[in-house]
């Protein structure tokens, strides 16, 4: 093993530790494919949400954690589910007469309702591809309607059928009584309505590979082949089918399947082979704490965060305490683009075991950029709200005079942030401001801050502002400072949270801020309307 596979080998990252389970998998050699295969699920019954993105680069973060701990070549497929009967059609879609008319048919067999592809599986398959390509992941796309289709899972269908009592005695005790009586784990497609049938299998032939079942609509017994498509799996059997058919070695999943991934455990070593590694994780939630849905559309898209943060500090997100449940909400996005830079900045300071338990050495596939940032997003979402910025350029204005030698062409990822922080002033910081005029008590003690701000020499440190803007909250006897910091954050900002104050003042200007707070002295309602 290499210096730095023993290094990295006792790191305490979690990707790191998922890993090791595959080094112990295989710490004899590769299988006998010749190669670790890593794979992650989607289910386009409705469009990707970040957390069908959340599983793809978690799932890359161990895939390359475990580059560095073994040499055994790896691939990554991001499957498709995408041969499920429709069950219901989704809120966030147009046209939901047409996919009304088309439930419980395969997803590749429902008319798009965006009427871009031939499929409203084909159409939600090109979107997980356009993003996860947009963010570099390297990955196989594989679809489960060619799959079954091409012959590919012939082998392990026949397989279940072959073991279909075994296969039963697993599933049936977790049912109720009524699903008992009719289940089977294998769901014919109609030859007359193309729909996937949840009838009960009246007789099966294992030689013939065949499963018989009687028509709902016509009451004849209809026999069809268990392969090539004319059959699917319950989905928890069709799990354990995929992983024998493709020798998956690593899945994770979220926390509500740790009791699937129990059963087709089970059933994958019936089928005669050794259940993937993986992990169950956390869900996200939305902003009433209700787990996010694909069908809902209740959480952020991906378009919604790349709108207003990085890419990166979205896989930051993404990487951060994967057992914990998270609120996916919008006003997480500032403070894990702060997180990122934070992070990024440290880095090169590191021991490389504190390297590898860096967010960034997982984000960056071990090779996160040197470029930092002269100021946080969290400031910058200031300055654009006291200077109501349309324009990246009346931003820019004050960033050069405080930093020296700073500009777009030269700090090009200071330039991207100038440009979330105005689309996010102006979509959820500008529409929730609320300024309100000072107390008495507060009055006096803007006054003093004036005269000290006046008192200060060009060109004044952040550190020296900051210890004027305490000296000032401490002689007017504020019982707890953040009171005094609460207050000019709601009087200047008109918001209940904001910046260190140091830094705001250094960059939006001492002259500029003494001139707004004697607007706020002077009766001016910050809001834009003269106060009484």
């Amino acid at each position: 093993m290499s210096p730095e596979a023993e290094i990295a080998l006792s790191s305490n990252s979690w990707a790191f530790v998922e890993a090791k389970k595959l080094v112990d998998r295989y710490g004899k050699g590769a299988p006998e494919k010749g190669y670790v295969l890593f794979e992650t699920g989607y289910g386009p019954s409705g469009l990707p949400h970040i957390g069908t993105f959340g599983e793809v680069a978690r799932t890359t973060m161990v895939r390359h954690a475990f580059s560095i701990l073994s040499d055994i070549p790896t691939r990554l497929i991001a499957f498709s589910d995408d041969m499920d009967g429709l069950r219901k059609v989704p809120d966030n879609v147009p046209n939901q007469e047409l996919l009304q008319a088309n439930l419980y048919k395969p997803l590749t067999q429902v008319p798009d309702p965006f009427g871009t592809h031939n499929s409203f599986g084909e159409h939600n398959n090109a979107r997980l591809q356009a993003f996860l390509n947009q963010f570099g992941f390297e990955y196989e796309f594989k679809s489960s309607t060619e799959c079954y289709k091409s012959g590919m899972f012939d082998e392990s269908l026949l397989l279940v059928l072959k073991n279909y009592d075994a296969i039963i005695n697993v599933i049936l005790p977790t049912l109720g009584a009524e699903r008992t009586a009719t289940y089977s784990p294998f769901l014919p497609i109609c030859p007359r309505t193309d729909v996937v049938l949840q009838e009960p299998i009246i007789a099966r032939d294992v030689a013939a590979g065949t499963v018989t079942y009687k028509d709902p609509e016509t009451g004849e017994d209809v026999t069809v082949p268990v392969t090539g498509g004319h059959c699917k799996l319950q989905w928890k059997v069709d799990w354990a089918m995929r992983w024998h058919a493709l020798d998956v070695d690593y899945e994770m999943a979220g926390k509500d399947l740790i009791d699937s991934v129990t059963l087709s455990s089970k059933i994958v070593r019936i089928l005669g082979k050794r259940p993937p590694e993986g992990f169950n994780y956390e869900l996200f939630l939305d902003q009433e704490g209700k787990k996010i849905s694909k069908s809902k559309g209740n959480g952020i898209t991906i378009e919604d965060w790349l709108k207003y943060a990085s890419p990166e500090s979205l896989s930051l997100y993404m990487y951060q305490s994967p057992k914990k449940a998270k609120r996916l909400h919008f006003d997480v996005i500032p403070k894990a683009v702060d997180e990122y830079f934070t992070f990024l900045a440290k880095y090169p300071e590191q021991e490389p075991k504190q390297q590898y338990a860096n967010p960034v050495w997982h984000i960056h596939g071990g090779h996160p950029p040197s470029e930092g940032l002269p100021i946080t997003f969290g400031i910058l979402l200031n300055l654009a709200t006291v200077v109501n910025a349309h324009e990246p350029s009346v931003l820019w204005g004050f960033i050069s005079r405080y930093a020296k030698g700073a500009t777009p062409e030269t700090n090009p990822e200071l330039d991207k942030l100038v440009g979330y922080a105005i689309a996010y002033y102006h979509d959820f910081v500008k529409p929730s401001k609320r300024y309100r005029l000072p107390s008495d008590k507060e009055r006096k003690a803007l006054e003093e801050l004036v005269v000290l701000l006046k008192k200060l020499p060009e060109g004044a440190e952040a550190a020296d502002i900051q210890n004027q803007v305490f000296q000032v909250g401490n002689d007017n006897e504020f019982d707890n400072l953040r009171d005094w910091f609460q207050a000019l954050y709601e009087i200047l900002l008109g918001q209940t949270q904001g910046p260190r104050m140091g830094s705001f003042i250094a960059l939006y200007g001492v002259p500029e801020t003494i001139r707004l707070i004697e607007r706020v002295l002077a009766g001016e309602d910050l809001a834009g309307q003269s106060a009484a």
